[in-house]
């Protein structure tokens, strides 16, 4: 992979919460004072490691609750950050809770020049938020949301859960009107998806709840509609946006481009590997005072690997993919014939449009994407 030619990310993770999530599978701590200062210096130590030499075009903090440090915190971790950097970044987003946003916080990051703040909405219906085990209600939502407002950040993102245990339709449509009217520049919706080691799979494993794929599809394309018809342009089979406003640091990880990840538990894609740092906070902070930090799950990176994730994620966005292209950047991907069949047949099955040498995936397709990603990787093995 060589560097002249991709763009490159950062990624921090700050893995402090308040409490779990029923849903959240992301590793996380509790926010003790004592663990994080030695997060703070330890963050500081793998800055020091970032390249002196190239510039990171995208920095994206998600957790855990990075909304949850106190705004010298927040401050103290931007400036270590900004001084190890070669330039400032072209995008700078930032996740935060509803109940953690303050306008102290919020003057910090504006000032270091923070471009983008997402906020964890998930719903503005009370007994669906108590479902999910959030914190925040939805008084809390209109507060935070009118502070981010008042701070004045060029884009906003909210982001939303559906199919959530009894949810309705209508509770859905409610939570995207609620969320557009708003005025977010950027909107993203998950579907709520079963995670081992969660408190809703362990509901799941009882019988307590319940998957319902054909009510999972409902809400899917209703969704999907109903933000359209708002003026949100679905940009990736989860994100929606205005002109303009698409997460480049997101776009920047399903092109395969490269990312660094800082903190416990954050994942890489550089100069040739993937790694990921240990998801626990001693380790990860041993490693870093140790001046050998920790890589787990290493994956060294080779052309077949890096265009057939590519193609798995470059089918999720609605620019497709673009088969000759992809093939030049990464002309040791081997034999295509596989590939090349399956697609084939996918257009013929109308899960697929092909447009000269770009396939992108229809509104049937998008809801098989997962299935069809495993198709890909299964034509691209047999190879």
């Amino acid at each position: 992979m060589s560097n002249n030619s991709t763009s490159l990310g950062l990624y921090c993770h700050v893995p402090f919460c308040a409490s779990t999530c029923d849903f959240c599978a992301f590793y996380q701590e509790k926010p003790r004072r004592g663990d994080l200062d030695r997060y703070l210096d330890a963050m500081n130590l793998e800055f020091a490691l970032l390249p002196k030499d190239r510039a990171v075009e995208t920095v994206f903090w998600g957790g855990g609750t990075p909304g949850l440090l106190a705004a010298k915190d927040l401050e103290r971790l931007g400036r270590n950050m900004l001084d190890r950097l070669v330039q400032p970044p072209v995008e700078w987003s930032i996740e935060m809770a509803p109940s953690t946003v303050k306008a102290d916080k919020l003057a910090v990051l504006k000032d270091m020049g923070v471009t983008r703040i997402s906020m964890g909405v998930q719903s503005f219906h009370p007994g669906l938020l108590d479902s999910l085990g959030r914190l925040h209600n939805p008084k809390q939502i209109y507060k935070a949301w009118e502070l981010i407002q008042e701070a004045g950040f060029p884009q906003t993102n909210l982001d939303l859960i559906f199919a959530i245990p009894n949810q309705s339709l209508e509770q859905w449509e409610q939570d995207i009107n609620k969320a557009a009217d708003l005025g977010p520049n950027h909107i993203s919706t998950y579907c709520l998806t079963f995670e081992e080691d969660t408190a809703l799979y362990v509901k799941l494993a009882k019988g307590q709840i319940r998957i319902d794929e054909e009510r999972e599809v409902r809400f899917y394309e209703n969704g999907w509609q109903q933000l359209e018809s708002l003026g949100y342009q679905q940009y990736e089979i989860s994100n929606f946006a205005r002109p303009g406003s698409a997460c480049l640091h997101n776009l920047n990880t399903w092109r395969m481009q490269e990312w660094i990840g800082c903190g416990p538990s954050s994942a890489s894609q550089y100069e040739g590997e993937r790694y990921q740092r240990p998801a626990n906070l001693d380790h990860w902070i041993n490693g870093m005072l140790s001046g050998d930090p920790l890589k787990e799950e290493k994956l060294i990176l080779d052309d077949r690997i890096l265009f057939t994730d590519s193609v798995v994620f470059g089918l999720r966005m609605d620019e497709g993919i673009h088969l000759e292209k992809l093939s030049g950047r990464f002309p040791g991907a081997g034999n295509m014939e596989k590939l090349h069949c399956l697609v084939d047949r996918l257009v013929r099955e109308k899960l697929l449009y092909k447009e000269a040498a770009n396939y992108r995936l229809s509104g049937k397709g998008k809801l098989l994407a997962d299935a069809i990603g495993s198709e890909v990787i299964e034509a691209m093995d047999a190879t």
